[in-house]
């Protein structure tokens, strides 16, 4: 249920972009929901009972009778028959992440709700089942270099991103299919599975991403939505590139809390027995990285894998100690010391080697490089400019400003151009939000800026350092209850808060 911040090496696929003036188009499916088994492989969904189906859809809306993809859906019935609320669709973030099964994994947070509703999962279109899209085999990288620079690491991403936007585009019929990714295109399909269930509204969780997507459902289809949560939102008015950059403010911010606890726990890692003492071991190891890259267990990792680890662990509070061991492993490796990687550490080294990785990356860029506005959008086509802006971001930004400046993707070498004008955010559909106010990711002033233009919603915010709020404590984190409790009694059929709220700090 959680929005999953993908892991690449030039990329972390977060949310956000642009707006501006549009029209919704919308059509009827040219095809009903047909059911059957899940996949075997949808273990959760076979284990819960769920049956799955295809749904035909337009690939173009402005052409309904015109070629057509698949939408994998599936569903879990209400088991409160009586007391049946209508549909909960969901999205799980990314851009990129496969929903089929997000919506029953959000059952242990909506506990006694689940039961009132059918419980929607669907892959978005091009996106794990839903007539899936590759770029083809990825070329075998070159071995890590025993000695590089900033600049030699930058030019390197570069090539790598302009390689892949070509390889995109040249296999097999994604010229074609490419520049149909949108997210107004993927609430089109959400809505023709409402239509297709014989629903005359439906409900909604999303979060990251999966936020933004419901605040542009709200606005192409305001009269059918019936409960709409959206939790990790963005800035409507700010382009991908810029949200982006705005991280690294919140992302110095956490890791000056975390320094602060390692400080505390000085003893155990060894990284400093200040907070200013563990930002300078921190600065050392990055340092010297971007001129002789770690070798960590057969491998080399360069300065820009490491800003991105250390991006993963400090985006949520609870991830202080693994950030410390991973920190210990990788100042003992740079000291030549034999080490053996922490699990955690091992685990982001198993993913950069694992298939998985080439279906993330595709996802993330479909969306993020081919969406015309919000959320996508707003890449500077010079790649100095991404240069001078990371030369710039040092000063304020040491160990984070590297990196989410350089965050380009392919974006900048895309070779489709958005079909129709990107979402302005302009609507007064009643919404309940969710935001933590220390979120590493997507920034709390941008909740701020889209909550004044759903002029409908009410805002429940968290004072903590987390990316995502509802159902915390259902994945082993530190719950916020008054959000969960907010967001259960409002699926549940009442009312949004009379008025803003910030939660206290909750328990395990």
């Amino acid at each position: 249920m959680r929005a999953l911040p993908l892991l690449t090496a030039g990329l972390v696929l977060l949310v956000a972009q642009p707006a501006q003036a549009s029209r919704p188009v919308q059509a009827s499916p040219p095809g009903p929901l047909r059911w059957g088994a899940c996949p075997a492989a949808q273990k959760d969904l076979v284990a819960a009972g769920a049956e799955c189906g295809d749904l035909t859809v337009p690939l173009d809306w402005s052409v309904p009778d015109g070629r057509t993809i698949r939408i994998a859906v599936s569903r879990i019935k209400a088991k409160d028959r009586a007391h049946r609320r209508g549909i909960l669709l969901s999205n799980p973030g990314g851009p990129g992440g496969s929903g089929l099964a997000n919506t029953l994994a959000l059952r242990p947070a909506l506990r006694d709700v689940a039961d009132h509703f059918d419980l929607i999962g669907f892959d978005p279109r091009f996106i794990g089942s839903s007539t899936p899209l590759g770029c083809g085999p990825v070329p075998a990288p070159a071995p890590p270099r025993e000695r590089t620079s900033p600049r030699r690491d930058f030019e390197d991403g570069v090539a790598r991103n302009r390689a892949t936007a070509a390889r995109c585009f040249a296999h097999g019929d994604n010229a074609a299919l490419l520049p149909h990714a949108s997210t107004r295109n993927v609430a089109r399909d959400m809505d023709a599975i409402r239509a297709a269930l014989g629903e005359r509204k439906l409900s909604y969780y999303g979060v990251s991403y999966g936020a933004d997507l419901g605040a542009v459902y709200t606005q192409l289809f305001p009269d059918r939505v019936d409960r709409m949560v959206v939790d990790s939102s963005t800035d409507p008015d700010t382009t991908q590139y810029e949200l982006f950059r705005r991280a690294g403010k919140p992302l110095e911010s956490g890791l000056d809390e975390w320094a602060a606890w390692t400080a505390r726990h000085a003893g155990t890692y060894r990284l400093g027995r200040t907070a200013p003492e563990v930002r300078a071991t921190v600065q050392r190891l990055l340092d010297r990285a971007e001129r002789r890259p770690v070798p960590v267990a057969g491998t080399r990792l360069g300065a820009p894998l490491i800003r991105l680890f250390l991006r993963q662990f400090v985006q949520q509070q609870e991830d202080d100690a693994a950030l410390a061991r991973t920190v210990r492993t990788l100042v003992d490796a740079a000291d030549g010391r034999k080490v053996r990687p922490n699990p955690e550490l091992t685990g982001m080294l198993a993913f950069l080697n694992s298939p998985e990785i080439a279906a993330s990356f595709t996802g993330g860029a479909v969306f993020m490089c081919g969406d015309g506005g919000w959320p996508a959008g707003g890449w500077p086509g010079e790649t100095e400019t991404y240069w001078r802006n990371i030369q710039h971001s040092r000063a304020a930004q040491p160990v984070f400003g590297p990196l989410v400046n350089d965050m380009m993707a392919p974006c900048p070498f895309w070779k489709t151009a958005p079909r129709e004008p990107g979402t302005r955010i302009a609507n007064s559909v009643p919404v309940l939000m969710l935001q933590a106010m220390r979120d590493g990711n997507v920034p709390y002033d941008g909740a701020l800026a889209l909550h004044r233009k759903l002029k409908g919603s009410r805002l429940v915010s968290a004072d903590i350092r987390s990316h995502g709020v509802y159902g915390r404590g259902a994945q082993g984190r530190t719950s916020v209850p008054c959000a969960d409790r907010a967001v259960n009694g409002y699926l549940r059929g009442g009312p949004l808060p009379a008025q803003d709220l910030t939660c206290p700090k909750g328990t395990r």
